[in-house]
């Protein structure tokens, strides 16, 4: 049964294509999902094919040498990912986990140059999203080297609550299950001062968390944290 064009239509890799053409990409599409917990891909694996999140969201995972796991970002609906051939890399760089019940459509790697011809804005979108994602990492490393574990995690959960939150009548709760063993392979940490911190925080009526559910009700005091400025 064809993948309907609805799927696609209002994403910005696929602005501007016809309904023939929008029927020739999704021809050539696969659709899946993932439970919560599941690997897409794992970090290093042959890079076979390029995905596009419909539903849920992905916890993209890093190894370390040392065999320490650092969370590197998490994808959200409509955005692209495993696009390993954009980087011109013929494996992936990191591991793909979901962090809910997932759906996602697939193309194989053989289809990247033939998109980029006959959809318009799909090439500039895919390297939008390549310089997007290296200047986060960018910024995170900098983060790493100048800023203090406190402003580190109230950047973190700020950064989220940004990219995946929705208001609640408490603030802006972060839409997928967090915990804060999470937050702290974000961001350099350990669990026990994530814990801390989110407790104070808490107290102070910044955050509310609980269930792996974290809502920031008071984002202003948040960033003043993440700034180095709370309480000054």
């Amino acid at each position: 049964m064809p993948l309907d064009k609805s799927l696609i239509s209002g994403l910005p890799a696929f602005t501007g294509l016809s309904g023939a053409d929008m029927d020739a990409v999704l021809s050539l599409a696969r659709s899946s999902r993932f439970p919560k917990g599941s690997e897409v891909f794992s970090q290093d694996e042959e890079s076979g094919s390029f995905f596009l999140l419909l539903s849920g969201h992905i916890r993209v995972v890093r190894t370390t040498p040392g065999g320490e796991q650092v969370i590197a970002r998490y994808i959200n609906e409509g955005e692209l990912f495993g696009i390993a051939a954009a980087m011109g890399r013929t494996t992936y760089p990191a591991s793909a986990v979901a962090a809910v019940d997932c759906v996602a459509l697939s193309w194989p790697n053989a289809a990247w140059q033939d998109f980029q011809s006959r959809v318009p804005g799909f090439g500039a979108n895919a390297y939008r999203t390549i310089g997007a994602r290296l200047q986060d990492t960018q910024s995170r490393v900098m983060e790493m080297s100048t800023r203090q574990v406190e402003q580190r995690v109230a950047g973190a959960v700020m950064r989220l609550a940004q990219q995946s939150g929705r208001k609640t009548e408490h603030g802006v709760e972060i839409d997928f299950p967090i915990s804060r063993q999470d937050i702290a392979e974000m961001t350099g940490s350990t669990l026990h001062t994530v814990s801390r911190l989110m407790s104070a925080w808490e107290e102070e009526g910044i955050v509310r968390s609980g269930r792996q559910k974290v809502t920031v009700t008071d984002p202003h005091a948040l960033m003043l944290v993440a700034e180095n400025r709370h309480g000054k």
